[in-house]
């Protein structure tokens, strides 16, 4: 396999290298649910006497949160990512109950919600328990018979700090029903599910690499992730063999400006595309003959970014695979670099993290996640693990910030039963 690769001038371009079919060792995730027939209609409206054959009746089941590990804003630009499971979880104890009625609580929330059949339009059920109940739509609606359960939601994903507790929100759950009502669902055919129940349900228009990390994730894998044609690899990320840990920097910094400047973005980047007369960006194949054409300048730093960014995930992908961790460290930085410049999503909290951490013997560091707020990675030594998180800690007090929730990150398992 060849491909050209954009350095660090932006001047070389990707080739057709990007077709999935040219990436050995893929394996296709299912991009689409057909309508579910009658018959399997009817057997959804009558769970009240099922009893499943593996003989599952309760349980513990838990889903990871997820870090990219880089490949921001590419993913609905039918580009790639490389995120990886925390060891962060959302553990959901289930019972299975002879009606078709959820009771749901979480120890975040000081009310329990119970939810009915009446309930799963979407639009009924607002808040954190609209995650649950989408989910719980979305198996009904694709016509798979959901078992009424008891389910008890506990959860040490960080909320609000974009390593997406919403997904391991849904994974959870999803993965639990799928148990306890024997749910004949193949688990690469799961993420889709869970992401309708996010985008048509709750109303969020997120991509599938969130709930792809939660629910596919290998321990001391990150998950390369082809947002087009959702082809998966599993590419080696034992850090601690190397002596090396991700810390991850959450700012604890309010989002700001998130909704407007989100959907500017898309805007931008589809305009780019349509000016090209491509799909999406990942079809650019001439970054320098592709900027020469958009109509301004903001719309040119949005497409380098993104095009540019494509890259630096597949040089981090080959980078692993020769078993060089430490050289991804200048990938990470460029891409914040980009993140910062061209796409203009960072804010002073992530980029101080990023600068500090750098100066503290960092090899490499970015912020993940959509921007505005939020984490940053930081690739480090093993025993430099203290001293850059209290520098870090330090240089957010000296600026008079909140001081940040620093800890280690290492690439963990996705959604399973634990019990």
């Amino acid at each position: 396999m060849t491909a050209k690769r954009i350095g660090r001038a932006n001047t070389v371009l990707l080739d057709c290298v990007y077709r999935c079919e040219t990436l050995s060792g893929f394996t296709p995730l299912c991009a689409s649910f057909a309508a579910p027939s009658a018959a399997r209609r009817d057997t959804a409206d009558h769970q009240g006497d099922f009893v499943p054959a593996s003989g599952v009746t309760s349980g513990r089941w838990a889903a990871p949160g997820r870090i990219n590990l880089i490949g921001e804003h590419t993913d609905y630009n039918e580009g790639f990512v490389l995120p990886y499971a925390l060891p962060h979880r959302t553990v959901v104890a289930a019972r299975r109950r002879p009606d078709r009625t959820w009771r749901v609580r979480s120890d975040a929330a000081p009310d329990s919600v119970e939810l009915t059949p009446d309930d799963l339009a979407p639009g009924r059920v607002a808040g954190w328990a609209a995650y649950v109940a989408g989910v719980i739509w979305a198996l009904t609606d694709a016509g798979h018979g959901v078992p009424g359960a008891d389910l008890d939601i506990s959860s040490n994903v960080p909320v609000g700090a974009g390593l997406s507790s919403s997904a391991a929100l849904e994974c959870a759950v999803l993965t639990a029903l799928c148990d306890l009502g024997d749910l004949d669902i193949a688990t690469v055919d799961r993420p889709q599910i869970a992401r309708r129940a996010e985008n048509a349900y709750v109303g969020v228009p997120c991509g599938v690499m969130d709930q792809a990390a939660s629910i596919l994730c290998r321990a001391g894998h990150a998950l390369f992730l082809d947002c087009r044609s959702l082809a998966t690899d599993h590419i080696p990320l034992d850090l601690a063999r190397f002596g090396l840990t991700v810390l991850v920097i959450d700012t604890r910094a309010e989002h700001r400006h998130v909704g407007n400047e989100y959907a500017d973005r898309q805007r931008s980047c589809e305009l780019a595309a349509r000016t090209l007369g491509i799909a999406s960006l990942r079809d650019v194949h001439d970054l320098d003959a592709a900027l020469s054409v958009l109509p301004d300048e903001v719309t040119r730093r949005r497409a380098r970014h993104v095009v540019t960014e494509n890259a630096r995930v597949w040089n981090v992908v080959d980078l692993l695979r020769d078993q060089r961790p430490r050289d991804i460290g200048p990938e990470l930085t460029a891409s914040h670099v980009s993140l910062r410049d061209d796409y203009e999503v960072t804010i002073p909290e992530l980029d101080l993290a990023v600068d500090v951490a750098l100066d503290s013997g960092a090899y490499g560091a970015r912020m993940t996640g959509g921007g505005f707020g939020g984490c940053v990675i930081a690739l480090v030594d093993t025993e430099a693990v203290d001293p850059v998180r209290h520098a870090v800690v330090a240089a957010f007090g000296r600026a008079g910030m909140r001081t940040p929730n620093v800890f280690e990150a290492a690439a963990s398992a996705g959604a399973a039963r634990i019990d």
